[in-house]
């Protein structure tokens, strides 16, 4: 048996032996894989990343790595930067959060309204049941606020103001975003650490916080990275609606939708937090729907 296994172990050798020089015989160019540029300067939030640490920059690389190479998912999530960054910015503004941290909205859910995660955090900003509770929003199957765009970024604003309050970081509030207040605080206090970069965290809140800065040299210079997008290859913002309110007791959004000139479909394309065809309004709460006005789909 084991005379038998050796043989076919050599004889499956050979064979990938001869592929392989057939393939330099052949002539035959493979395409370029060129290994991502670190910019010489880089912050977060204001923040310096200390670039000159060897764990810092071979982090940075290899999230960049990851990105730059996972080409139809970062490409779908840079053209919808310019649908939901006019949506995100304006918030982000009115609760003194910095820009960057629309950057960090690209990393949780690659800026996908829809996306729900395995741990079943939800929307953009990929809020817990619990966390979205905690700053009003309501979460059921059949509205659902984590996947209100406005809403759930006010609630990501809070969270992070939370967070820079308690550790007065925005970089240790982006990690906390990911491993949670208690968490980090907890780790930051047994190593006797102040900041990200000298702090040891678990493996994907290690990665946390460089994933959110490859977002942002990613969509600052995308084309020096590979990803060439013309401006109009961009998605158009939907910005063309008026707000329709309703407290119904129970709501068919097939027929709300017919009867304010639209459909279904478009009805949650704007509002995403629509879950189901109906809701059962027991509590007579009123909703502020999106409709679509003229040319809104013709863009």
């Amino acid at each position: 048996m084991r005379k038998t296994v050796v043989v076919i172990l050599l004889s499956m050798g050979i064979v990938v032996a001869s592929q392989a020089q057939s393939i330099i015989e052949s002539n035959l160019e493979f395409s370029k894989s060129v290994l991502p540029y670190i910019p010489g300067k880089l912050t977060f939030a204001g923040e310096r990343v200390p670039l000159e640490n060897f764990d810092t920059q071979e982090s940075l690389r290899r999230e960049l790595l990851s990105t730059s190479y996972l080409h139809s998912r970062t490409f779908m999530t840079l053209l919808a930067t310019t649908r939901y960054f006019p949506v995100i910015e304006p918030i982000l503004k009115k609760y003194n959060i910095p820009d960057d941290f629309k950057y960090l909205c690209m990393a949780e859910s690659g800026l996908d309204p829809n996306v729900m995660s395995y741990a079943g955090a939800a929307g953009l900003w990929q809020l817990m049941p619990g966390t979205g509770k905690e700053y009003g929003l309501k979460a059921g199957k059949q509205v659902d606020d984590r996947y209100n765009i406005e809403k759930s970024t006010e609630a990501a604003c809070k969270y992070l103001l939370a967070s820079y309050k308690r550790l007065g970081s925005w970089t240790l509030a982006a990690a906390a975003y990911n491993l949670g207040n208690a968490g980090l605080k907890r780790r930051l206090d047994k190593q006797g650490t102040t900041n990200y970069y000298d702090t040891f965290l678990p493996e994907e809140t290690l990665r946390y916080v460089f994933r959110v800065l490859t977002f942002k040299i990613l969509t600052l210079n995308s084309s020096a990275y590979g990803f060439v997008i013309t401006p109009n290859d961009y998605y158009a913002p939907l910005d063309e609606y008026t707000i329709v309110k309703t407290s119904s007791k129970v709501i068919d959004w097939s027929k709300f939708a017919k009867a304010n000139g639209t459909t279904y479909k478009m009805l949650r394309q704007l509002n995403h937090w629509i879950r189901d065809y109906e809701y059962a309004n027991s509590s007579l709460r009123e909703l502020e729907v999106k409709i679509p006005i003229k040319e809104f789909r013709t863009k």
